[in-house]
């Protein structure tokens, strides 16, 4: 009989990771982000005003882990118009800076931007698998922003017969 060494290697060593720290300073910054909104959407809708712009239209679309933005159009009433090239101040959070960073942004960029946020806070993850699709409306006049929201699945139905 041979004496042999074990092959198995000794147990690593618990995770020094804390788990419960990364989720609360994901918590704060999530809250962080969402103060700054109200201030973005007030800036939005003021400078959306003084252009004559009554409301805008975004469309969008993802399946297959990709998505994004189709389309971002401009209403004086029931016309067409372009956007102004006027921009306005957004407020945001960097990932390397923990400072509120002022940005200067046209008022399609932001309009972007507030629509892909709002798209993954109300419904995280519309661009995977089937995807979804469907259309933002930025009231400048009511103030308001009205999503309609379509999420398409895969559905498989079993029916037995005995004969």
């Amino acid at each position: 009989m041979t004496l042999t060494e074990p092959t198995l290697t000794p147990p690593m060593t618990p995770s020094s990771v804390d788990m419960a720290q990364i989720f609360a300073a994901h918590a704060e910054r999530a809250a962080r982000i969402d103060a700054l909104r109200p201030g973005n959407k007030d800036r939005l809708f003021d400078g959306l005003m003084a252009a004559g712009i009554t409301h805008v239209t975004v469309t969008f679309d993802g399946a297959g882990d990709s998505g994004q933005i189709e389309s971002i159009g401009a209403w004086s009433g029931e016309t067409a118009v372009d956007f102004p090239a006027t921009e306005i101040e957004y407020a945001a959070l960097t990932w390397d800076d923990p400072e509120v960073e002022m940005r200067q942004l046209s008022l399609d960029d932001v309009v972007e931007q507030l629509a892909y946020d709002f798209l993954s806070d109300t419904h995280g993850g519309w661009e995977n698998n089937d995807g979804a699709w469907g259309e933002f409306c930025f009231d400048a006049a009511a103030r308001c922003i009205h999503l309609e929201f379509n999420e398409r699945y895969t559905s498989s139905e079993l029916f037995t017969h005995d004969f």
